[in-house]
């Protein structure tokens, strides 16, 4: 788990080493073992105030893809900066209005053990067509309890954080030997 420090610090690089007209507010900036993924607001497309509400939807999809092909080399010259300097491969994804696209992200693959009624739920959703496969009806799962539980997911990670930084105050953990040795 990555801490609220090394979170900003991160954060920060990104809004140091982006281009100032790459985006008009770096407004994410998320990371986990595997991959940093950042997100800026771009510019919404200029319409008529009435314009309908197909035409705004396609001419924010038309903007989304045409942000992604203009700033595709300034964005990989950052990222294969970040992926040497942090370890991790960086995914992107803008903000265009109410809209919030993904360009790339990495799909991570999780080993579990479930027992059978576990078992029987991924199989059931694959029976019923909701997935593909037992990997496509756990990601599922996943995405339903995030999408449901999103308050109590922060509140979780705050209380980690919290215990993070109280281990952080203890007392140093060198091995007793190191002490023998200093005598």
């Amino acid at each position: 788990m990555i801490t609220t420090e090394q979170q900003e610090k991160l954060r920060g690089w990104f809004a140091g080493r982006l281009p100032d007209d790459l985006f008009e507010e770096l407004t994410e900036v998320t990371v986990d073992r595997e991959e940093i993924t950042v997100i800026g607001r771009i510019p919404t497309p200029r319409l008529a105030e009435d314009a309908p509400a197909a035409e705004r939807e396609a001419a924010v999809r038309s903007r989304i893809q045409e942000f992604r092909e203009r700033t595709r080399e300034a964005r990989m010259a950052v990222a294969r900066e970040a992926e040497h300097r942090f370890g991790r491969k960086v995914s992107w994804g803008v903000r265009c209005g109410a809209e919030r696209a993904l360009f790339t992200h990495v799909a991570a693959p999780v080993m579990t053990r479930l027992r059978q009624p576990e078992r029987q739920v991924l199989d059931t959703l694959i029976a019923g067509g909701v997935a593909r496969s037992r990997s496509d009806a756990l990601a599922w799962c996943v995405r339903l309890v995030q999408r449901h539980t999103d308050d109590w997911l922060a509140e979780l990670r705050d209380s980690l954080e919290h215990v993070q930084r109280v281990r952080a105050q203890g007392p140093d953990t060198e091995p007793e030997d190191n002490q023998a040795e200093e005598k």
